[in-house]
């Protein structure tokens, strides 16, 4: 994708602002490397040591070729050329093609075994990467994904996963047979010669000077690049997102300019990171080339001058002459030699890029999982004789919160009521700024409660804290006497069902969606809830009925029709407390008597806190809040608050004075 987004550009007029583009400082992440072979390791350890073994015998194979021409050179060519062609001679050569057969045969086995291993093994390693980030996302809490573009979020799944792809299936293996390759031949090497030798290094150095230059700014901007991708992707999907606004607002060519400043720091970044990595592999190759020439000349004027040897070979018992035969073997070595330096410095920028998508996703992974600490569990509960209540294994109707206790090792149960209680609660979503202060309510079985008050005063935000979703920073909250820091989040939340205002509908089908509130409900339950929340009838109007398939967040439904679903949805959870988050403040007046007669089938006999700016709909509500800056300044009845006069009034009346 990276490639097809700077292709698509023609290249920016003028100078490419020689300064480059700013690369991500620390964007790697200490331990990466160890990290991935770790996780590999855990899941094909044996296939991935069998890899290894393979790619050993295709390192140490590929020198075959220069040491066979030694041997041809010394043992047949240059005799024959002294005392004749003989049968001997031909004997040796024929046994000499066989073994290099031989050699070549087992080299190709075990290039053909490992690569078709990798295969295997890459992908089933992105698949355990993905499954393992998909169940981390899961225990992720709310603030981060409100803290995280969903797109860069995406781009872990999709642009980094490929790039860690890349590095374990190909980039690792290469760069393993790579070191090898070159170890053994330097071994080589100094075995035969070190003249010769110290000719190859001096150009060695010369190369890898040239690599830590040119390869190093590669690997940078091929970070820039990683990240520039994720940062467009977020872009792109925001946009995606909100694309009925920006036509709305007239705003296409805005989006166009913003887009093309995070389409010009992709391009920047993946232009200079291919210009430097495109560039490195001619000079290499140009390097490797003077080296062979060299080798050439200064081979043959040894050998022609009958310079006296040294190696190791010399210094345990070898000949000490050099011989034609080690100066051929010395040119197919550089030429090797080089060529694995160039292939190596080529998987530089890959290494960086998939370091960079492995560190991402990494960092995705070392998130910090939602806390639960609690030990108060919700479970189905019947009532014996004597009114005691007792763990039932069966859907009863009745619920208990599992109360254990740790002092005496006693267990109790306590009937679910739905008696919230929040006492001096504060909250800040960051320490410099409070958004909650003091705030204190009750609602007891049954109770309607409803918040009001102006956007941003702190209303969604005492529902959240009921949900657990964010943990509150002072006070307490009792659900049925207990503080809900006791209760499993994940019980807390089955007790309370929720209505938002933005519908969220998956990809599936109309019953599937409603069975979403429970998941065990059956398709009677389902239709009686959708029946209850004034559904039934448009649903049955569609073209399959319930089995119609929703995509794109029902966008094929209005909001009225998907706010009903979402009813429903809550309905069929059958929770003893509500949330209704401003449910009927983007819907028509007609519908909104659907959906609020929908609501007030559903509030029946539980206990509910509503948010509304249409205070037309919590007229009947046994207690309403008038919330300002984080604050209870008003409480009481419709009729207590509109005789106070007080913002209540004034926002129920619209007799706002002019400031």
């Amino acid at each position: 994708m990276a490639e097809a987004t700077t292709q698509r550009r023609a290249m920016p007029k003028g100078p490419m602002r020689g300064r480059g583009m700013p690369v991500p400082k620390g964007m790697i992440k200490k331990g990466t490397l160890k990290r991935v072979l770790q996780t590999a390791f855990k899941y094909y350890k044996w296939r991935l040591i069998l890899v290894f073994a393979c790619i050993i015998i295709s390192a140490v194979g590929s020198l075959v070729s220069s040491l066979y021409m030694q041997k041809v050179v010394d043992n047949v060519i240059t005799p024959a050329l002294d005392t004749g062609w003989s049968s001997a001679l031909q004997s040796t050569l024929i046994s000499l093609v066989v073994m290099m057969i031989v050699v070549y045969t087992l080299v190709i086995l075990a290039t053909y075994t490992y690569t078709r291993i990798m295969a295997g093994v890459t992908q089933g390693l992105l698949y355990h990467m993905r499954t393992d980030m998909f169940k981390k996302m899961q225990t992720l809490p709310i603030k981060y994904f409100d803290t995280h573009a969903h797109g860069e979020i995406m781009s872990a799944y999709t642009n980094d996963t490929d790039a860690m792809r890349q590095l374990v299936g190909q980039s690792l293996p290469t760069v393993f047979s790579s070191s090898l390759t070159l170890i053994a031949t330097i071994s080589i090497m100094l075995t035969y010669s070190f003249y010769l030798s110290l000719v190859v290094f001096l150009c060695t150095f010369f190369m890898l000077f040239v690599v830590k230059k040119i390869g190093g700014k590669s690997a940078k901007y091929m970070v820039a690049q990683q990240t520039a991708l994720a940062e467009e992707e977020g872009f792109i999907e925001e946009m995606m997102k909100g694309q009925k606004v920006v036509k709305v607002f007239t705003h296409e060519e805005k989006v166009k300019v913003d887009f093309d400043k995070h389409n010009e720091n992709l391009f920047e970044a993946g232009s200079r990171a291919h210009i430097f990595g495109n560039i490195l592999g001619p000079i290499l190759s140009n390097i490797g080339n003077f080296t062979y020439v060299l080798l050439a000349i200064i081979g043959g004027a040894l050998f022609a001058f009958g310079v006296k040897n040294v190696g190791f070979s010399t210094i345990f018992g070898g000949s000490s002459v050099l011989g034609l035969g080690v100066v051929v073997a010395f040119l197919g070595m550089s030429r090797n030699f080089a060529m694995t330096v160039n292939q190596m410095s080529q998987q530089i920028s890959m290494v960086a890029m998939g370091m960079a998508g492995a560190s991402r996703i990494f960092t995705l992974m070392d998130e910090e999982a939602e806390q639960d600490n609690g030990y108060v569990t919700l479970v189905h509960a019947k009532e014996n004789e004597e009114g005691n209540l007792t763990e039932s294994t069966k859907r009863t109707g009745v619920w208990a919160w599992k109360h254990f206790h740790k002092a005496d090792g006693t267990t109790t149960y306590t009937r679910l009521r739905g008696d919230i209680v929040m006492d001096m609660v504060d909250f800040c979503y960051v320490p410099e700024k409070q958004v909650l202060t003091d705030v204190t309510l009750y609602a007891k079985p049954g109770q309607k409660i409803a918040f009001v008050g102006a956007t941003g005063a702190g209303k969604t935000t005492i529902t959240n804290l009921i949900n657990r979703f964010y943990d509150i920073a002072d006070g307490k909250i009792r659900y049925d006497g207990i503080n809900i820091n006791k209760i499993k989040k994940s019980d807390l939340r089955r007790s309370l069902g929720i209505v938002l205002q933005d519908t969220n509908l998956f990809t599936g089908t109309v019953m599937e969606n409603i069975r979403y509130g429970r998941l065990d409900a059956t398709d009677e339950e389902c239709i009686q809830s959708a029946k209850l929340a004034n559904a039934h009838d448009f649903i049955c109007r569609l073209p399959d009925g319930y089995n119609t398939m929703l995509t794109n967040n029902g966008a094929n439904l209005s909001q009225g029709q998907r706010q009903l679903l979402s009813i429903a949805r809550a309905e069929v959870a059958d929770a003893p407390v509500m949330i209704l988050d401003e449910a009927t403040s983007s819907i028509d007046t007609r519908t909104e008597a659907l959906v609020q007669d929908g609501m007030d089938k559903l509030m029946k006999g539980r206990t509910v806190f509503v948010i509304a700016h249409r205070l037309s709909t919590v007229r009947n509500a046994n207690a309403i809040m008038v919330l300002d800056h984080g604050k209870i300044i008003e409480r009481g009845t419709h009729d207590q608050l509109i005789a106070q006069k007080g913002v209540y009034y004034q926002l129920y009346t619209g007799a706002f004075e002019l400031e």
